[in-house]
């Protein structure tokens, strides 16, 4: 399995569990952090506690995510993939034969006066 095969895996998880963790928030304050109690009792570590912990799982996924995509693009950037560029090497992209030219035969002027 390739280095860029396993961070794929790795980011596809990620973005997984982002989703999953966004979703879970509720943009006016609801979402998980008011079915654990939200009426102002400290019920599982409270509703701050909850909100700070949700808001927290998301920045650092979001980080993760952000991290493992740059460094999967170092992976492919590393040589072992076939379709390296040929222009940075000094190679040219397309090669092209050029056929030698044809030379035609040339008329002596005083042969056509006869």
């Amino acid at each position: 399995m390739s280095t860029f095969t396993i961070f794929l895996a790795l980011i596809i998880i990620v973005a997984f569990l982002l989703v999953i963790v966004i979703m879970v928030q509720n943009p006016k304050g609801g979402g998980l952090s008011s079915s654990f109690g939200g009426g102002g009792g400290q019920q599982l570590g409270g509703v701050k506690k909850t909100t700070d912990f949700l808001d927290k799982s998301t920045w650092t996924l979001a980080t993760l995510l952000l991290a493992l995509i740059l460094l999967s693009n170092v992976t492919i950037m590393d040589g072992n993939s076939p379709s390296e560029s040929r222009v940075i090497d000094g190679k040219p992209q397309v090669e092209t034969n050029v056929p030698a030219p044809v030379q035609s035969p040339v008329q002596n002027p005083e042969e056509d006066n006869n």
